[in-house]
Order: structure tokens, then sequence, then C-alpha cells
């Protein structure tokens, strides 16, 4: 009798640490990164179908780990606090939780950032292609404008935050340090 409830307790605890460590990817491991990249790119190097508009080709996305540390906080927020949504219970939207976690726009000509979110896929592929599979979240998988990505996992949360800067020309940059010219710069929201 006694070793039947030590085996159940082993058995017990052994299944719990193992849920732990598969169902939190708040640091990802390489081959995290790597499997995520290559499905991603694999598919941006060639185009797709989102819905009804065909996807051209795009370059390849990169990983950018402040864009990891925003989608590991929001995956962890929403898990905690158990809700889905892009806007955090504390009223944060994408863009407030992507500068808070250090990916900045100050200094580029252009920037840009997007956010795709699931619930409940088991794996990389099951959650890459569902993502795929939804026109706009294939959309902003497709963006030209997103250059790089960050992706974290939260129990069955998962995170996949944009981003695209593109700095200033040496010319514009010239530009800028010249006192007779003004400048004046437009912030633009691209929403699907």
């Amino acid at each position: 009798m006694k070793r039947k409830i030590l085996a159940g307790l082993a058995l017990f605890i052994i299944t719990i640490s193992s849920s732990f460590t598969v169902a939190n990817d708040a640091v990802p491991s390489d081959a995290f990164k790597q499997e995520f990249l290559y499905r991603i790119n694999k598919v941006r190097a060639v185009g797709c179908d989102c819905g009804n508009k065909h996807m051209p080709p795009v370059p390849p996305l990169t990983w950018n780990d402040f864009l990891t540390v925003s989608a590991a906080g929001h995956a962890q927020d929403m898990n905690y606090q158990n809700y889905f949504s892009h806007d955090s219970k504390d009223g944060r939207n994408i863009e407030d939780r992507i500068v808070m976690a250090g990916y900045i726009f100050k200094g580029y000509r252009s920037f840009a950032i997007g956010e795709n979110i699931a619930y409940g896929q088991r794996s990389i592929a099951e959650v890459t292609d569902g993502w795929f599979q939804s026109e706009g979240h294939c959309k902003n998988l497709m963006n030209p404008s997103f250059k790089e990505i960050g992706i974290a996992r939260n129990g069955l949360y998962w995170v996949q935050d944009f981003g695209g800067r593109e700095s200033f020309t040496p010319e514009e940059q010239k530009m800028m340090r010249d006192p007779n010219v003004k400048m004046t710069f437009k912030r633009v929201k691209i929403h699907d």
C-alpha cells in the first residue's frame, strides 16, 4: 500500500513538473526561435494567399529580443489573469507593451508594429498553421513592413509581436542637423 502511494505521488510530481516545463517559453530556446523563423520565413519566401488576397514574397523576419520580452509579458499576463485580448487588463495596448519592453521608435524614419495572439494550440506547427489560415493573422505574417519578430508562449497562450524600423538616410540625417531646414513628422497607424 505504501509503495502504491509513493509511486502515485512520484507520478503526480513528474506529471506536474513536466507540464510546467512544456507550457512556459518565457525565455525561448534556440530551437523554439529557429523553428518559428523557419516555418514563417519559408512561407514569406514564396508568398501565400491570406483569405482572398494573394500576398507576394517578402524578405525574411529576424528574431528580436525586445519584441520577445513584450510577447512573453503579454502571454504571461493573459495566462495568469485568464483573459484573451490584444489589450491588457490594466489598459496597456500593443504599442505600450512593445515600447516599454525597449523596442523604441525614436530616431527612426518609420516604425511599424503588429501582434498575433492565439490560445489552445499545443505546438509551434499547430499555432503557425492556424495563424496562416486566418486572414488577418496571415496578413501580419506577410506584411513587408515587419522586419523583426518576437514570440512567446505561457500555458496555452501564444503571443507573436512584430516590428519594423527604418533608419533615416544619410541625406535625411544631414538635413535634420541643418538649422535652416524644418522637418515635421507624422505618426501613422495601419489597421486591417
